[in-house]
Parts: structure tokens; C-alpha cells; sequence
């Protein structure tokens, strides 16, 4: 199906062309436009597309009951996870929508009419300092809107707090347990404040989100429109987050969820399916009242809030602009703890019985947008693998997949080089390679053992809060992760060391007449063979072992070794480093014992004089599918 990889020269002027291609139509493309948005996408698609298939038709050995034929399947699965979730990326960032002349509209009619509907302000606390609640409270009371109360729910009964509220001109709600965490501390706030109040408006944040003055006369006005029960806005943070901090990239580069917020979020809203993120949002009362309060069946309430909506028929509206400002996790562990609570919500909210993949309400299009955001969470475990793939194949010689260079050049190169140019291009200079893989590898391995606790245990786990206010003035290790990463770390620069100086690096050599070819004989190749033993004999960890192909059983004068199973791919590779080998080719021939290797018949060389002439290059044979091959050696 794919075409053998011809020389280094060709496959890199294919690659820079390529290149220059992709920054051309960054330069010339527009991602305000959707057209330009849906040709970028297009292009960046089908040369993933095309990798994936060459991953799949020409990488993976035929299907066996083997340790290295598990690992490769299993490090291919999680791979296609990945594949599929970028892919289905792509399609949704296909469209976007910018709410701020909607916004404009709705707060010139309210303004013109002097129609403020009441607003119930709902501040959410669970043992955050003074320091930090008192920033969410001092601006709630300061907002320029006519009509707001400002009700702070203590969900830890807090004395000081309740004195100091009093002080300030807030009101105070506390409860006696903090059953169903976060989402049951805002329904007692919802029906005590409903004897009170009753504000038609609920504004939600979060104990360390300050929001701008004008937040309520920007968003409130959208709610006129009947089909809106929510309207979320983006989290910005007044402090780096931990990546940004440790690696001292404040100043220069945006924390990780600007992608996320800024972009993702607005593409998702434009196929009707933008959510709500927990905090600097706006509520209907009627509406919460519709589906009995905000959902606490997951530990992620707001995105069950979405989605129960979205069953309802009424949606969340995104708009997108710098309307409240918070604190982003402080520490690495609190950093990691966020993300796996994220996950493990995702994932209950999933298996919900009348949740977006089950239950009845919703369509297609939000059905699929939520199994793209199950699929952000699956495909962390591919960076695990990741990051163990090397120290397995020097250590153990299993690779996580057949390829040479030359192939993985022309086949996965372009892939590599559009996503990059493609993320760069649609978020605006906001993702940035290598910075943005620090940041996943950073929450990989918890977010991994939380999906492998959700199979066993996906309910019934304790709500775990991201504490704030901490500390960056003196340095800490965190000696759990650093371990982690460091052992990584040096399991991989050992096993570079152990592949030069193993009793196994060196192998005996092979002696035996050299080979000639011939298009119908059973002959063996000797002088590339020999070679290639080198290369097998290291990979096995079988220092006297030399691994020769021929096309049928026959006497190898000089190698008396046992069978081996070997899978054609893998034959190739090893027996046959020469230079240059364009002009092989392997055809299966009858069963699997047998095979021919047949110059391409539209080159005309010397084929006896280039089998004999052996390098250290690797190189590859076209094979038309992986299968396995017994190769008798008597």
C-alpha cells in the first residue's frame, strides 16, 4: 500500500517542501475565517490520516500471542486513541463564535430600559484564607449593577468568616455537612436564598475569582434569550501556574488552559455544545429549578449542569472575554490533584445513566462532543507509554513499533510538522511543542491511575478540593514526581549506555560463501546475512546467534542455529543492511515458509554487486502486509 522510502535526499526535500508548504498557508490563512480554518484543518487531517494507516499497514506484525506482539498492539491502541481525539479536534475547530456584539446588543436594551433583573451572587468557600476570600467578596460587592446580593457559602462554619461578612455587607450561609461537596453547598444556597431573595440570576464563583466591575451588565443580558440557561466565561489567573513557574516562562508564555478557554471553548459553542467550567458563570433559577438544583450525581457538577440542560433542551452560551480573574494552582501536587478530579468527573458524568452517552435528549453532535472530551482523558496514558517505550526496547528489545527512519521520515514527519504548524496557526501563537508535552507528562501518570481506579471504582470517591494561597517564595521538591520522572530519566541514558557496553553489543561473526541472487532460485544470502546477525543477535540477547533468510529450507553453509520467528518487516530490516536497497522489494510467495526477493523492474542495476555491498545503514523492504515466517536453519 505504501511506497518504499527511495534515499535520504528525495525523503528530505519531500519533508522541506512540505514545510515550506504548511508556513505559506499559515502566512496566507485567516483562523477568524472558517473556510480557511476548514482547508488548514483539511490539509493537517489527511496527512495524520495517511500516518495512521501507514502505522497500521506497515509497522504492526501480524497478530500473535507474544510479549512483543502485546506491546507493540497495546502501544498502537493508545496511539489511535490519540489519533482519533486530534482528529475529532480538528472537526469542531472546523467553526467558532465570538458572543461579544450579542453582548454588546443585550446590555444596550437592558441600559435603554433600565430592566436589571435581581442577581443572586453565589461565592463558594471551603477553607480559603481571608487573603484570598476577601478579593471575591470586596469586588462581588463593588460590581456596577443595580440590583445584587452577595451571599458567600461556607461550606467549612467558619466564625471569622461569618463576623466578617458582616462587616463587609455580605450575607452568610453555612450548612450543617458538606454532603455531595461543592454542588450541595450551592443547592442549600439555592433554597435558602430562594425564601430571601430569589433572584431570577445566580452568579457562581469560585472563592479566589474576583470579577470584573461591569461582569454582570456584560453577561445577564443574554439570558432574555429563553433557549440559554447558562452563560460561562473564561478563567484567567493572576498568577503562573506551576509549569509557567518552575520553568520560568511567566513572562513569556500563556499558562495551559488558554488554548482551552480561549479557543477550544468558542469552537465548541459554535456547534452548541460550549459547558460550564465551575466558576465566573451565570445561572436561570427556573432552570435549576427544572432539573431539581444543580447535579451532584458527579463530582465534576459543571459539567453535569451542561449537559443535564442540554437534555432539557436549553444550552451555555460561551463569551469570551476577560471578565474575572482568579488563582490558578500553586503547587505541583494541588496542579495534579486538579486534573485528576477533572478526569475522574468526565469519566462519571459518561457513565451516567441519563448522562450524554446513555441517556435520552441529547443529539449526535453532543453526544460526540462529549466522547471528545472522554477521549482528552484516555489518551493520557499514550504519554506514559511514551515516556517507557525507550527504556523498553534497549533493556528488553521490544520496540513499540517496526519503522525505519526513512519511512518514519516520510510517513510521520509531515504529520508531526502540520500539527505543530497547525496548533500554532488556529491557537494563535498559544500552544508551543515540547512546553505543552511538559505539561500533560506532568499529569500522565496520576490521571492514568485514576482511569484504572474508575474501572474498578468509578462512584463513591471524596470530593478533593484545590487548595490556594500557598506558598513559592522558597523552593520545594516534590521528592514522589521526582522520583518518578527521575528514574525515567535514568533508566533511558542507561539504556543508551548498556546497548555499547552489553557482552551482547558484539557478536560473533557469520562465515559462509558469498551470496548471489537469483529471481527463481532457492538461494541464501550470505554476506548481508552475516551482517545482519550482528544487528538480530544483539536485538535477541542471544550472543552466538545469527539470523539468515532464504526462500525455502536449505542448507546455510556457516550458520547452525535453531528456528526463529521473525516477522517479515522485521526479516527485512535485519538482514539487509545495505546501501542503498531502492531496489528491493519482498513478494510472499505460497505459504509462509516461502518468499522471493525481486529487483522493482523499473530500475536497472547491478542487483549481485549491491547485495554484496554491505554498510551499517538500515534500510527497508516493501512488504505487503507484516506476517510471520518460520525460517528453518539446519
Amino acid at each position: 500500500m505504501f511506497e518504499s522510502a527511495a534515499d535520504n535526499s528525495s525523503i528530505l526535500s519531500i519533508d522541506l517542501g512540505l514545510l515550506i508548504g504548511l508556513l505559506v498557508l499559515q502566512r496566507l490563512l485567516d483562523p477568524l475565517l472558517t473556510r480557511d480554518r476548514i482547508l488548514f484543518g483539511l490539509t493537517t487531517g489527511s496527512l495524520l490520516i495517511m500516518y495512521a494507516l501507514w502505522r497500521w499497514h506497515d509497522t504492526l506484525p501480524t497478530f500473535a500471542f507474544s510479549v512483543q506482539n502485546f506491546w507493540q498492539y497495546f502501544f498502537f491502541a493508545f496511539e489511535a486513541l490519540a489519533i482519533v481525539y486530534t482528529l475529532m479536534s480538528i472537526v469542531i475547530l472546523f467553526r467558532s463564535i465570538d458572543r461579544s456584539g450579542q453582548a454588546d446588543d443585550a446590555q444596550k436594551k437592558m441600559e435603554r430600559e433600565g430592566d436589571f433583573p435581581p442577581v443572586d451572587i453565589f461565592i463558594c468557600t471551603y477553607d480559603e484564607p481571608l487573603e484570598i476570600l476577601e478579593r471575591s467578596i470586596l469586588t462581588a460587592l463593588a460590581l456596577d449593577y443595580p440590583d445584587a446580593t452577595v451571599w458567600v457559602l461556607d461550606d467549612t462554619r467558619r466564625g471569622w468568616l461569618r463576623e466578617y461578612c458582616a462587616e463587609a455587607g455580605a450575607r452568610y450561609i453555612t450548612r450543617a455537612d458538606n454532603k455531595d461537596a461543592k454542588a450541595g453547598n450551592l443547592n442549600n444556597g439555592l433554597a435558602l436564598t430562594a425564601a430571601q431573595t430569589n433572584a431570577p440570576v445566580i452568579l457562581v464563583l469560585d472563592a479566589d475569582f474576583a470579577p470584573r466591575r461591569d461582569f454582570l451588565k456584560r453577561t445577564v443580558g443574554l439570558l432574555l434569550n429563553p433557549d440559554v440557561a447558562v452563560v460561562q466565561t473564561p478563567q484567567f489567573y493572576y498568577n503562573p501556574d506551576p509549569i509557567q513557574h518552575n520553568l520560568l516562562a511567566a513572562q513569556s508564555w500563556v499558562d495551559d488552559q488558554r488554548f482551552f478557554f480561549d479557543i477550544f471553548q468558542p469552537a465548541k459553542d459554535a456547534w452548541g455544545c460550549a459547558f460550564c467550567v465551575g466558576t465566573s458563570f451565570i445561572v436561570r433559577r427556573d432552570r435549576l429549578n427544572e432539573i431539581g438544583g444543580f447535579p451532584s450525581q458527579a463530582i465534576s457538577e459543571d459539567i453535569n449542569l451542561t449537559y443535564t440542560m442540554l437534555a432539557r433542551g436549553y444550552e451555555t452560551w460561551w463569551l469570551n472575554e476577560k471578565l474575572s480573574i482568579g488563582l490558578s494552582a500553586e503547587g505541583i501536587p494541588e496542579y495534579i490533584t486538579q486534573r485528576a478530579r477533572w478526569c475522574l468527573g468526565t469519566i462519571q458524568v459518561a457513565l451516567l445513566r441519563d448522562g450524554p452517552l446513555f441517556g435520552s435528549g441529547f443529539t449526535l453532535t453532543q453526544r460526540w462532543h462529549y466522547l471528545h472530551g472522554v477521549l482528552n482523558w484516555l489518551c493520557k496514558p499514550f504519554m506514559v507509554l511514551l515516556l517507557v517505550a525507550p527504556p523498553i526496547y534497549w533493556f528488553a528489545g521490544i520496540p513499540a513499533f517496526e519503522a525505519d527512519y526513512l519511512s518514519f521520515l516520510r510517513y510521520g514527519m509531515p504529520a508531526l510538522l502540520g500539527q505543530i504548524i497547525y496548533m500554532a496557526w488556529i491557537s494563535r501563537s498559544r500552544t508551543l511543542p515540547l512546553f505543552m508535552e511538559a505539561t500533560h507528562a506532568v499529569t500522565a501518570f496520576t490521571i492514568s491511575a485514576t482511569l484504572l481506579s474508575a474501572v474498578v471504582k468509578p462512584f463513591g470517591r471524596p470530593f478533593k478540593i484545590t487548595d490556594k494561597g500557598g506558598d513559592r517564595s522558597a523552593p520545594r521538591v516534590h521528592w514522589k514526581l521526582a522520583s518518578v520522572f527521575g528514574l525515567i530519566s535514568l533508566s533511558s541514558a542507561a539504556s543508551v549506555v548498556w546497548a555499547f557496553v552489553s557482552p551482547y553489543a558484539i557478536s560473533s561473526t557469520c562465515s559462509g560463501p558469498a551470496s548471489r541472487w537469483s529471481s527463481r532460485s532457492s538461494r541464501s544470502w550470505s554476506a548481508s546475512s552475516c551482517r545482519a546477525a550482528r544487528h538480530s543477535s544483539r536485538s535477541m540477547k542471544r550472543p552466538n546467534s545469527h539470523w539468515t533468510i532464504t526462500s525455502s529450507p536449505a542448507m546455510l553453509p556457516g550458520c547452525r542455529h535453531p528456528v526463529r520467528r521473525f516477522s517479515a518487516l522485521e526479516i527485512c530490516r535485519r538482514a539487509f543492511p545495505i546501501q542503498p536497497l531502492n531496489f528491493i522489494s519482498m513478494r510472499l510467495v505460497g505459504s509462509k515458509r516461502k518468499f522471493q526477493v525481486v529487483p522493482k523492474p523499473s530500475l536497472d542495476c547491478d542487483c549481485d554487486r549491491h547485495l554484496r555491498s554491505v554498510s551499517n545503514s538500515w534500510s527497508r523492504c516493501s512488504v505487503r502486509r507484516p506476517v510471520m515466517l518460520l525460517i528453518p536453519q539446519v
